[in-house]
């Protein structure tokens, strides 16, 4: 069996859909957009150009050149980059939704089919220890032998 198909790792994926596919690379570019987002190498990086970008800006602001204290262009770029990654985090949340739907599809039908399988085997025990009981152990003939043996001796005897 299959740990994973296409249904699980690519959600609402349809057969050879050029859409479905521009779609499907969105999505997907979104989910390693979100998951850069999220790790500690990308806010150390973002703190190290935030520290570089002040200092650059403050001996540079001094002179009129370029970004001066309140730094609007600094958050300005901060507004853009929220804007754009609010969404693609979301998008990244509805695909991961969609694959645990799918998994969680996934899980029922295989506890169901498990469940269907023990019913069955639990039925076949069933009927198995029931034929067992019909049937005669060892001690069961090996006493019928001894019984018949005795009545053999006592007819002799009798005789």
């Amino acid at each position: 069996m299959k740990v994973r198909d296409n249904a699980l790792t690519t959600p609402g994926k349809s057969s050879g859909s050029t859409a479905s596919q521009d779609k499907d690379f969105a999505g997907m570019l979104s989910e390693r957009i979100a998951l850069g987002l999220g790790t500690g190498r990308y806010l150390a990086i973002q703190t190290l150009v935030v520290i570089a970008w002040i200092t650059v800006n403050a001996v540079a602001g001094a002179n009129g050149l370029w970004d001066e204290y309140p730094f609007i262009l600094l958050n300005l770029l901060f507004s853009i980059q929220a804007a754009y990654a609010a969404p693609l985090i979301l998008l990244a949340q509805t695909r991961q939704e969609a694959r645990d739907r799918a998994l969680a599809e996934r899980d029922r039908e295989v506890n169901d089919r498990i469940l269907s399988d023990s019913g069955f085997l639990t039925r076949e025990l069933a009927a198995i220890h029931l034929k067992l009981e019909n049937i005669a152990t060892t001690t069961d003939v090996e006493n019928l032998v001894r019984d018949l043996q005795n009545l053999a001796v006592e007819d002799d005897q009798n005789t």
